[in-house]
């Protein structure tokens, strides 16, 4: 059982790290709005079926609707815009890289508003490893850096920002409910499926079938196996793994999108960058191994933020 959950794993950790290079091959033909509504509403097409299988969905569960509008927002679409724009921006081994600071931002979210998390002398360490990391590829001295870069930075910090304040909210508001995770990302995500759906201008949007392999990399790599399947997968490998493996899958994608970027998009990377990655893993890993023992008694997030 443990080598499936461990195959389960290894695809989870390979379809996180393929949606940078599904991500910005769609925005070569569409809008950051329209990738980010299509990531939505696909991803939330299987985790519905699964919570109606599961029988989690319960009427009951409307009186918290509030809730689940916060989180649509935080932890879907406000975040998935924000990805999505700062992917179109930068070069998408570059967002790879700087997603990997996405755990240190919801360390420091949850030190800010959340009483019960530790800080220690190796949080604090393995936090300036890491900030150093994502100071050495955003190079706020080098004034060479083109705006467009300045706003691909922002707008990827802006999305880690929300899954931080996303992971302080469930904690807060929706663990001590009892609600099912399961249903929670149903509702988050069906919510912030309806929400892009309004808003959204989807103009040009048929653009997107001018490719058939760019099409089926959004509809199915990005939304249907990146954000909905991948769900699944992660409290899979949460059941049979442990919470702490499960994060761990986290490690794995920023690599990913390294490579794809480079050989596939033919995205140059400087030594630097990579030295600045490195610096972030490294930097997560002693952050982590000073939260793994609290880390295996928590809750788990009601829907797993990647990219």
């Amino acid at each position: 059982m443990k080598n499936k959950a461990y195959i389960v794993f290894g695809f989870l950790a390979l379809v996180w790290g393929m949606t940078f290079l599904f991500n910005k091959s769609a925005s070569t033909l569409i809008t950051p709005p329209q990738i980010a509504t299509a990531r939505v509403f696909m991803g939330f097409l299987p985790v519905f079926v699964a919570a109606l299988i599961g029988r989690k969905l319960k009427w009951r569960h409307l009186r918290f609707t509030h809730h689940f509008i916060a989180m649509s927002v935080l932890a879907g679409s406000l975040y998935y815009f924000s990805f999505a724009k700062g992917i179109q921006l930068l070069p998408s081994s570059l967002a790879g890289m700087l997603s990997g600071a996405i755990p240190m931002i919801s360390f420091v979210t949850a030190a800010a508003f959340l009483r019960d998390e530790p800080i220690n002398q190796r949080s604090l360490i393995g936090l300036l490893f890491g900030f150093a990391g994502v100071a050495m590829i955003a190079r706020p001295w080098d004034t060479s850096i083109s705006p467009n870069d300045l706003a691909g930075f922002g707008y990827i910090g802006l999305g880690s920002l929300c899954v931080g304040l996303s992971f302080v909210y469930a904690r807060r508001f929706l663990s001590p409910l009892g609600i099912s995770p399961l249903a929670l990302c149903t509702y988050q995500l069906g919510i912030a499926s309806i929400t892009l759906l309004v808003i959204t201008d989807f103009t040009g949007a048929t653009a997107i079938f001018d490719n058939g392999w760019i099409a089926l990399g959004l509809f199915g790599g990005l939304g249907l196996f990146g954000t909905g399947i991948a769900y699944l997968c992660y409290y899979y490998v949460v059941e049979k793994l442990g919470a702490v493996k499960a994060a761990s899958a986290t490690y794995i994608p920023p690599i990913i999108a390294v490579l794809t970027g480079s050989l596939i998009l033919g995205e140059s990377i400087r030594l630097l960058d990579l030295g600045a990655m490195a610096a972030i893993m490294t930097g997560v890993v002693i952050m982590q191994s000073g939260r793994q023992i609290k880390t295996e008694t928590q809750p788990a997030q009601p829907c797993p933020s990647e990219t």
